[in-house]
């Protein structure tokens, strides 16, 4: 698996590398599987495909505080980002690995990767919900994916140094909520892991095997797709 290690400085093209990535491998017989990690340089608040923007976010605030709101290629809820939140995506390739056509196979798949990362750190957390992770019952991860023929991309988020007051700012009350969450407020339901975003990153790499550096990324592609979706307002306030 190849690695690749590169934030962007715009957050639309950010989001967009991923769907580059997966829009590029669908297209290309011998592309190999690629783990992505990243840390944003500025908060950001990143929508699902389908998330209805005016419920789930607090539209005012992000305008007054400069916060920019983004849509995502892949499903789920609203999230907010930024230093401190290690963002990572797995690009894998459906015809190695067959079984995670089923979604509860890719969810355990790609969770227990994550959790024996954070294992190798010694934090023993837990999957809760379709694809959460916790420490202590509170959540610090929330992941989604996207599929094509051949290829699916799943990415999520890692709550290390974060303010986690600023999502209860930027972020109304869920308009769906896992059972396990309890009805708690995000102050409450939420938590940081003990470690930071570079001894996580080592780790993650290092679980997913991923040594060598891809050098080749889609440059034109993510380009494209920042010009004619990620940063058009019919694409981000479509809902």
């Amino acid at each position: 698996m190849k690695l690749l290690e590169l934030t962007l400085n715009s957050p639309a093209a950010n989001l967009a590398l991923d769907e580059a990535l997966l829009e590029s491998a669908e297209s290309t017989d011998d592309y190999p599987e690629v783990l992505r990690i990243w840390e944003p340089l500025c908060p950001l608040v990143v929508i699902g495909r389908s998330s209805p923007i005016k419920t789930e976010v607090n539209l005012p605030f992000c305008e007054s505080n400069g916060i920019e709101v983004l849509r995502r290629c892949s499903g789920g809820q609203s999230i907010v980002t930024g230093p401190g939140c290690l963002m990572y995506s797995v690009l894998l390739d459906y015809r190695k690995r067959p079984e995670l056509r089923m979604l509860e196979r890719v969810h355990e798949f790609v969770m227990n990767h994550m959790r024996d990362a954070l294992r190798r750190l010694g934090v023993e957390t837990e999957m809760e919900g379709t694809s959460d992770l916790t420490l202590n019952r509170r959540k610090f991860s929330g992941n989604s994916l996207r599929c094509k023929r051949n290829w699916l991309v799943y990415h999520g988020t890692m709550l290390c140094d974060f303010d986690i007051g600023l999502i209860s700012q930027c972020l109304g009350k869920p308009i769906r909520e896992p059972e396990y969450r309890e009805q708690r407020s995000h102050q409450d339901f939420l938590t940081q892991l003990p470690v930071n975003c570079s001894e996580l990153s080592q780790a993650i790499a290092a679980q997913w095997d991923a040594r060598e550096s891809m050098v080749e990324w889609p440059h034109q592609v993510t380009a494209n797709l920042v010009a004619e979706k990620y940063e058009q307002e019919l694409w981000n306030s479509k809902v």
